[in-house]
């Protein structure tokens, strides 16, 4: 649990974040979303006390921020900012065992989450983990972040613009990554960003900041479909957030159990709601099978469920 209570923090006269109150439950994946300037950055940071707040109190399990040392604190807080903020002249396995050395986890089993890691981010071919960053795509270097930040096994997981430097391609594909690697590991994970369509798709929560305060604090749905004011809708995009929204949520999130009958028409549990509408509109059809790789039905979808608001 991270919990802010009345956070403050002030910058040549100004609170860039102003009278902050927010509670973060474990196990959520919560976005921090706003424009540049709303003090997204700056919150993050003093969660993981790289910065103090002036005022107001932050707790992570309990424990005042400020109580202790720091460097125990972010042992127990993976840390992943724009482009990694990898060691250049470290090799990519040496990046990744940083934090376990720090500790004084063995060398074998040092080795042995590395290579775990290496994997759980698809960065297992031969030779990769004796590359320097220098050697490797934007890409392999944010896998490599992610790694770090994920390598001794923290509760919890902090974020800040991790994909902004990328490109569309393989933005998307991290950001596929990091919801399967939330869904495997259950880490409580605070991301920031000023992308609204990354916000939508990986949220669970999303905290939109306007002037270091909460403009907004909801569900992608509720945020979509009940914008708290005119400055919410503008940004989130007005009408197009739907479309957004519809490429963030996937088919497996509001299918149905199967009925007896077929659809004539399929789409895979993965697949984006976006994707299951063009499906039907191509197709004809205002129903969809869920069927698995092998042809295996597993439940169904209709017009009416592209919604991922919805109640169940």
């Amino acid at each position: 649990m991270i919990t802010l209570a009345g956070v403050s923090k002030l910058y040549g006269g100004r609170r860039v974040v102003d009278r902050l109150d927010l509670a973060l439950t474990d196990g959520s994946f919560n976005v921090i979303v706003g424009p540049s300037g709303c003090g997204k950055s700056t919150t993050l940071r003093m969660m993981n006390a790289l910065i103090p707040a002036d005022e107001g109190r932050i707790t992570v399990n309990g424990r005042d921020v400020r109580d202790g040392d720091p460097a125990i604190l972010r042992r127990g807080i993976g840390y992943v900012i724009q482009a990694g903020g990898l060691f250049p002249h470290w090799s990519v396995f040496d990046n990744i065992a940083t934090v376990p050395r720090l500790l004084g986890w063995p060398k074998a089993r040092v080795a042995e989450r590395v290579a775990a890691l290496l994997a759980m981010v698809g960065l297992q071919a031969d030779g990769l983990a004796r590359r320097r960053p220098s050697e490797l795509s934007g890409g392999q270097q944010q896998r490599v972040g992610v790694a770090r930040a994920l390598a001794a096994d923290p509760p919890i997981l902090l974020m800040d613009e991790p994909f902004g430097a990328l490109d569309p391609v393989t933005r998307h594909g991290l950001q596929d990554e990091l919801k399967a690697i939330h869904k495997a590991t259950g880490k409580t994970i605070v991301l920031v960003t000023h992308d609204i369509e990354e916000a939508l798709k990986l949220g669970e929560r999303i905290i939109m900041l306007e002037e270091g305060r909460i403009a907004q604090d909801g569900t992608p749905a509720a945020i979509v479909h009940r914008p708290a004011n005119a400055r919410v809708r503008d940004f989130i995009g007005g009408e197009e957030a739907i479309l957004k929204l519809l490429a963030g949520a996937t088919v497996a999130q509001v299918m149905r159990p199967v009925a007896s009958e077929a659809a004539g028409a399929s789409i895979a549990p993965g697949a984006t709601l976006s994707a299951a509408l063009a499906h039907m509109v191509a197709s004809g059809h205002r129903t969809l099978d869920v069927s698995e790789a092998d042809g295996r039905r597993i439940g169904r979808i209709g017009f009416e469920d592209l919604d991922p608001g919805r109640p169940a």
